[in-house]
């Protein structure tokens, strides 16, 4: 059993029980639960943490003049409770712990984690239908000097999602291209340790998606389903769920039906639940479909009601 971490005292006769070294252990166990089980069996962890280390919720200007390394920590914890928060269908709380570890990232000047944080968020805008917002908080992340490898592709990737929203279908494509381009040119030194989950499902995944948000699904059937299939953290199984949208799209029914076939009986123990809204609303769609065959319906009802969805509320993302 590990010896309980001091107090310290801040000077204004409070104490903090938080340390450098219990912060990044809470860390890593919700990195390696998300990764295992999806954010939906890390979120009460998740909120157990912030109950725990009660800096994680104070203001952070409340922090400033703690020690570096401590701030640096929290500035991490939040941005994985933040993505957590964000795959588990809480949208509006994502953004707000974002907000909170950007400000705990540039009290310490962590660039690194702010940069993680900036692109995440832009990921919260994209998905909730505000693209002038991800473009703005993507553009956030350059600086005066040029990005790391693995950090550019991603911001290119983010502002691609983004483009493609808004309907700029030559510039989404173009992005999407770099961002591959860019990342075939391999990892370089100055890439942050977080960057570890950007590989190429990654980015197959991200540019059959982009693809799918333009209608091109021809290029981006391929793509999806190549990402589906990788093996990878648990949260890929979205590429699943926009591989099942885009064969609605492309009215491939067959593909659809055999894809819900092998899906749906373990579709109740995905942990994300942006993929379970995808595939509730694909399900949703098949079913009203006037032109989809009748055992394609009756597979799509076995999906809608095999998914565990997140119950409405302002959270749900507005698209």
């Amino acid at each position: 059993m590990t010896q309980p971490t001091p107090a310290r005292t801040t000077g204004r006769g409070e104490t903090r029980g938080a340390s450098t070294s219990l912060v990044l252990r809470a860390v890593e166990r919700l990195v390696r639960l998300d990764a295992g089980h999806g954010a939906r069996a890390a979120l009460s962890v998740a909120y157990d943490t912030l109950r725990d280390i009660p800096e994680a919720s104070a203001a952070p200007a409340g922090l400033r003049g703690e020690d570096s390394d401590l701030l640096a920590a929290l500035a991490e914890l939040c941005e994985v409770i933040g993505w957590i928060l964000f795959d588990a269908g809480r949208y509006r709380a994502a953004h707000r712990m974002n907000t909170r570890a950007l400000a705990l990232a540039e009290l310490c000047g962590d660039r690194s984690i702010a940069r993680l944080v900036l692109l995440n968020d832009s990921m919260v805008h994209t998905h909730t239908g505000h693209a002038p917002a991800a473009l703005d908080t993507a553009a956030q992340v350059a600086g005066p000097r040029p990005l790391p490898t693995l950090v550019g592709s991603l911001v290119l990737v983010r502002r691609a999602h983004a483009t493609a929203l808004l309907g700029g279908r030559g510039e989404a494509i173009d992005l999407i291209g770099r961002a591959r381009s860019r990342f075939l040119d391999g990892a370089s030194r100055h890439d942050p340790p977080w960057a570890w989950w950007i590989d190429e499902a990654e980015l197959t995944g991200h540019q059959g998606w982009v693809l799918a948000r333009l209608h091109d699904w021809d290029r981006a059937i391929p793509l999806l389903y190549e990402a589906a299939t990788a093996p990878g953290p648990s949260y890929r199984h979205l590429f699943t769920a926009e591989l099942l949208a885009a064969l609605t799209g492309a009215g491939a029914w067959s593909e659809a039906e055999d894809l819900i076939a092998g899906l749906a009986p373990r579709a109740g123990v995905i942990g994300s639940v942006r993929t379970t809204e995808t595939l509730a609303g694909t399900a949703a769609l098949l079913l009203g479909h006037a032109d989809a065959p009748a055992n394609l319906r009756d597979a799509a009802a076995f999906l809608r009601d095999s998914v565990t969805t997140h119950p409405s509320g302002p959270d749900r993302p507005s698209r």
